[in-house]
């Protein structure tokens, strides 16, 4: 037996016990993921109804929004209907400077910077006083101020355009001839350029105000109305539950649409400048938005690779206006971001 342990050492074959190598544990990062895609999984398991209802509007945008998406190469293409969009020639930031080469950029980009900033401020004031005059009427004539105010939403700029031209006719329109009647001469609306911004100031807040009210006239019904009743025991007026309870406990809402509307600031509402000062050329300096110049001379040109530009420049930029309006807001108050 010791002959053959001594053998079985010098040919190297004595059998040892082979230690097993340890097991490296799995790093922080990876279990931190696994953890997270169990947690999703569980999640959606648990609302997989909720998601499955979800599914048409998560298709709707898929089909409409995203795959449409493709197209944006025909801002970087000289595009013809014969060659398609992947035939067409490559002209590279060409198109781009279709929109900065003419004399009227600043003109048009500063008109819709300033209208669209006009408009939000505007009515989103707007919006809060009537949500809050609402909330204090709405036992018996809510129901009727919120049809009145939200009509108008569905009307559509043609039609609108149609209103604006029985109020602004020079010669039979209601405004001039109220101003007839106290022996004041009638105004030429559609050539004084001067009157336009407040004018579409207003149009734009009569059409739009009765959405926002009923966002944040929903709010306000949200609120838990234990404060109101503490405040009210306190001796607090209206204009004081208004300012310290309905604003502040609002404020993330408002917010929120006004980090979304100031991602739509280089991108105005073709509708109201284009129909409502009726296309006038008096009027191309007050009115004329970047929207409302490419169609003009789009419709000249015929060109469908510089709108393209058009609208990617300004999709672009609006998307850039989120991230910083949400940058300042998270840095001021994180709980009031979108993310």
């Amino acid at each position: 037996m010791l002959n053959n342990v001594s053998r079985s050492v010098e040919t190297g074959t004595a059998h040892r016990s082979v230690p097993e190598p340890e097991r490296t544990p799995a790093p922080p990062g990876a279990r931190k993921r696994k953890s997270v895609i169990r947690r999703e999984l569980q999640h959606f398991r648990n609302n997989r109804e909720l998601f499955l209802l979800s599914l048409p509007g998560i298709l709707y945008k898929l089909i409409f929004a995203y795959i449409p998406m493709v197209g944006l190469i025909i801002a970087f293409k000289h595009y013809r209907y014969d060659l398609g969009i992947f035939g067409s020639e490559w002209v590279g930031l060409e198109n781009f400077r279709y929109l900065f080469s003419t004399d009227t950029a600043w003109r048009i980009t500063r008109n819709t910077v300033l209208y669209n900033a006009a408009y939000i401020v505007v009515t989103t004031v707007a919006a809060l006083l009537l949500a809050i005059f609402m909330n204090e009427i709405r036992a018996k004539w809510s129901k009727f101020y919120q049809t009145a105010l939200f009509l108008p939403h569905f009307l559509s700029w043609v039609l609108v355009g149609y209103v604006a031209y029985a109020f602004l006719n020079h010669s039979d329109g209601f405004i001039n001839r109220t101003l007839q009647m106290f022996g004041i001469d009638p105004v030429s609306w559609y050539q004084t350029a001067e009157a336009w911004p407040a004018i579409l100031i207003l149009v734009h807040l009569w059409k739009a105000v009765g959405f926002n009210t009923l966002i944040y006239f929903a709010g306000i019904i949200g609120i838990n109305s234990e404060y109101y009743e503490a405040a009210r025991i306190d001796g607090a007026t209206k204009w004081q539950m208004a300012a310290k309870i309905t604003v502040p406990l609002l404020a993330p809402l408002v917010i929120i649409l006004l980090i979304l509307s100031i991602g739509s600031m280089f991108r105005g509402d073709f509708g109201l400048h284009y129909f409502i000062p009726n296309n006038s050329g008096f009027l191309y300096g007050s009115t004329d938005i970047i929207d409302t110049y490419v169609y003009r001379a789009l419709r000249e040109i015929g060109n469908v690779s510089m709108s393209a530009a058009t609208g990617f420049y300004q999709s672009v930029v609006g998307f850039v206006l989120v991230l910083v309006a949400n940058g300042i807001v998270r840095k001021i108050n994180p709980d009031h971001s979108l993310w």
